[in-house]
């Protein structure tokens, strides 16, 4: 049976574009109470304004999550005005793709890791004992198939979302006995600003054939909202990567040789 979200209070962090932004509007339409949480107050307030004035209810919050003081002001907000949480769906994220020799250490690599996997944590340890003591509550972490497969280019990343795959899995096993759920979500490419923000590399513009296979951000959207209503520990999308995913375990030494032969040899060029 569907779990009926109508009157639950939802914090969404990287709230202001892409999944983050979609996810407020259908969790909205569904009757949520909407905690808008990301470093662009602008945008985030927009948004909160327009679900008004179709009936929803939403606010702003600006967090930067790799500040602490941020996110116990963000959950403390919640808690003040609603006096529980919910859902928490942790969807801040950026990533940087290039050779990890390209790589600026502080800019792009110490970044990465602060955004994606320790604002992760920490969003969750700030708001972890509110559902503990309430009883009941379900953290939704947003990753990817980059943390199932690592591919040149995505050392880092790849590495953060594998990260986040782990703490997801170790936090559900820990928090389970007591009433609170945790899913991890893992998209393929998908059409967002992620794109405009990974530094467009010479290597990484030949990617760009796989456009074409990009989903939208609605449809991981209305996944995220799927699965609220009907919690998973894993929801992979589009279905198909599951077997690419099998395939990398199974059959690491093919794939290596091939984007050995096929990517790297053609891309990496080397002084």
């Amino acid at each position: 049976m569907a779990i009926d979200l109508k009157d639950k209070v939802v914090i969404i962090t990287g709230a202001s574009s892409g999944f983050g932004e979609d996810a407020a509007r259908l969790f909205a339409k569904e009757g949520c109470k909407v905690a808008l949480a990301a470093r662009r107050l602008d945008r985030l307030q927009a948004l909160a304004t327009d679900i008004q004035s179709k009936g929803g209810e939403a606010f702003a919050v600006p967090v930067d999550v790799v500040n602490r003081i941020d996110i116990d002001l963000m959950v403390k907000s919640v808690i003040d005005l609603y006096g529980h949480i919910d859902i928490l769906f942790n969807n801040a994220g950026f990533g940087r793709l290039d050779w990890l020799e390209n790589l600026d250490m502080a800019r792009d690599i110490e970044t990465q890791v602060d955004v994606n996997l320790l604002g992760v944590i920490q969003v969750t340890r700030a708001a972890l004992p509110y559902m503990l003591e309430q009883g009941y509550g379900h953290i939704i972490n947003m990753s990817s198939v980059a943390g199932w497969i690592a591919a040149p280019l995505y050392t880092i990343y790849s590495a953060t979302k594998f990260g986040v795959r782990a703490f997801t899995d170790a936090l559900r096993r820990e928090v389970s006995p007591f009433g609170i759920k945790v899913s991890g979500i893992y998209p393929g490419p998908a059409r967002t600003e992620f794109g405009q923000h990974t530094g467009k590399s010479e290597a990484e513009s030949s990617l760009d054939v796989f456009n074409g296979l990009s989903m939208t951000s609605e449809r991981v959207a209305r996944r995220v909202v799927k699965l609220a209503k009907h919690p998973r520990r894993v929801v992979i999308i589009p279905w198909w990567y599951r077997v690419v995913i099998g395939f990398d375990t199974f059959f690491p030494a093919v794939v290596d040789w091939f984007l050995k032969q096929f990517f790297v040899r053609q891309n990496h060029k080397l002084e």
